[in-house]
């Protein structure tokens, strides 16, 4: 499951491991930049969430026929956003040092954690990725990924992620942006924004 952004370019499609054919399911209108978003089994079987950047709206899509079902409104900007274990609760970051629990259901906020490292907050927290009961995620503009406690914001642990190549086209934006975890085993995709190979 991937998703794009960029006015006027965003959608969510498939893309299976190891191919480099994707397929297109759904454009969101032109005046909507997409950003993170996740599957979710809810209640009614699979769905998928998508976040906007600064529309302050979440959309909700059956996940196999990519059918949209419903949208949902959301204070601020909205940048990543990945699907706990316990089948309830999605954590969604703004780009700030905070992280916001969601009804997976509803899209309702149920509280706020600020992420810290050694006591200090940790801004620009970007793209989540939620494995187990922890969440990953990389700092904007960084090559640093963090291991977080989404209960507490606690820091538990740092990944150094300079060592991969970004062969993307000189942009200040165009930097390490995605981080998928590879089911049933402890390794991960990265990517970044317009990365070629990643």
């Amino acid at each position: 499951l991937v998703g794009t952004g960029q006015y006027g370019e965003s959608g969510i499609f498939t893309l299976p491991a190891g191919s480099d054919s994707a397929r297109q399911h759904v454009s969101n209108d032109n005046d909507v930049f997409g950003e993170g978003l996740t599957q979710f089994d809810s209640a009614q079987g699979p769905v998928i969430w998508q976040l906007s950047w600064d529309s302050g709206k979440a959309f909700k899509y059956d996940a196999d026929t990519y059918e949209l079902l419903d949208t949902a409104s959301y204070p601020g900007e909205g940048w990543g956003l990945c699907s706990m274990d316990d089948s309830e609760t999605l954590i969604m970051s703004d780009g700030t040092d905070t992280l916001r629990h969601l009804d997976g259901e509803s899209f309702e906020e149920q509280q706020r954690v600020d992420v810290t490292l050694d006591g200090e907050a940790v801004d620009n927290i970007n793209e989540l990725e939620c494995v187990g009961d922890e969440v990953y995620a990389n700092v904007w503009f960084s090559t640093t990924i963090l291991r977080i406690d989404p209960a507490s914001g606690e820091v538990t642990g740092t990944i150094d992620a300079s060592g991969i190549e970004n062969n993307a086209e000189t942009d200040p934006d165009n930097v390490l942006n995605g981080i998928a975890q590879i089911p049933d085993t402890e390794e991960f995709y990265l990517t970044g924004k317009r990365w070629p190979d990643s």
